[in-house]
């Protein structure tokens, strides 16, 4: 394999300065602030920005129009500008869009059109961040858009039906061609088939509401990494540039953010391939047995 040099130091350079390397930029420091921010995931998991993909990593700062796709068994918790969080399931593709801030005296104004193309999602507001702004937000599956008046919400689009589910507040509730529907009541479900018409909005029990979270939820150990995670896992420790190239164009191809982090061992340079900021030991070690399992890297180990 021919390396470039540059773009081999550059890779160096970014590791050195604990960035994430990427060929597109996550953030910008002269830019406004960002519309969201990645505060956990289960990998894999992917940024699209002006359609160039990258691996995701928590910390990762995103803005309108960026587009989030999951893999098999994957989680993302998003934390919008507002402080609302969003979480994803697997085999999810969110775009941010209509992201919009201002201020009109002491009162923030916060508007945005959030696209749930695939996959199960779950819109929270805490207590607090829904005081302190005036929001204008819609969710929108394919076929229809649940606009938010309540704090919390739980949805999913497949191939065969959409569904929204109240779990606290109100919504309206729309879909394509036909009236809006009022939903005022927790604990009940919007369904609306592929095929045919949507059945009355119906309730549904607590277990059936835990059942829809846990298809969002970062499950304790499963392999969560966030941006206050301290574990590390190192899938290639060698001297050779080219294997750890190797190492790493594989582990970002399949959705893992991976570093080269250069170190001396022995007097001798190596070059590190690494995924930090897993949030327990037995976190990266679930990471470690899908690498070695789905990826065949033997050599990899979980340090502090």
């Amino acid at each position: 394999m021919n390396i470039p040099g540059r773009w081999f130091a550059a890779l160096l350079a970014t590791a050195l300065l604990g960035a994430v390397p990427a060929l597109i930029p996550i953030s910008n420091a002269t830019a406004a602030p960002p519309d969201a921010q990645v505060e956990a995931l289960l990998m894999p998991a992917w940024l699209t920005r002006h359609g160039k993909r990258q691996p995701l990593a928590p910390g990762a700062e995103l803005n309108n129009g960026d587009i989030v796709t999951t893999g098999e068994g994957s989680r993302v918790l998003l934390r919008l500008a507002e402080g609302s969080v969003v979480k994803l399931g697997e085999n999810a593709r969110f775009k941010l869009n209509g992201m919009s801030r201002t201020r009109d005296g002491n009162q923030q104004r916060f508007s945005a059109s959030l696209e749930v193309h695939q996959g199960a999602f779950r819109f929270t507001t805490p207590s607090a961040a829904k005081s302190q702004s005036a929001r204008s937000i819609d969710v929108k599956f394919p076929t229809i858009t649940a606009s938010i008046l309540g704090t919390d919400i739980w949805g999913k689009s497949t191939n065969d039906q959409e569904l929204v589910a109240l779990i606290e507040g109100k919504i309206n509730v729309t879909r394509r061609g036909e009236a809006p529907v009022a939903m005022t009541e927790a604990k009940t479900v919007y369904i609306a088939p592929r095929d045919g018409p949507p059945p009355p909005v119906t309730a549904i029990t607590l277990a059936q509401l835990n059942a829809y979270a846990q298809e969002t939820e970062l499950q304790p150990g499963a392999g969560a990494a966030g941006k206050v995670g301290n574990y590390k896992i190192y899938a290639a420790r060698t001297p050779n540039q080219e294997e750890a190239l190797a190492v790493y164009e594989r582990l970002r191809d399949a959705g893992y953010a991976a570093a080269i982090q250069p170190a001396v061992s022995g007097g001798k340079q190596i070059y590190q391939v690494r995924i930090v900021g897993f949030l327990s030991e037995a976190d990266g070690v679930a990471v470690a047995v899908k690498l070695r399992v789905q990826l065949g890297l033997q050599d990899v180990r979980v340090s502090l």
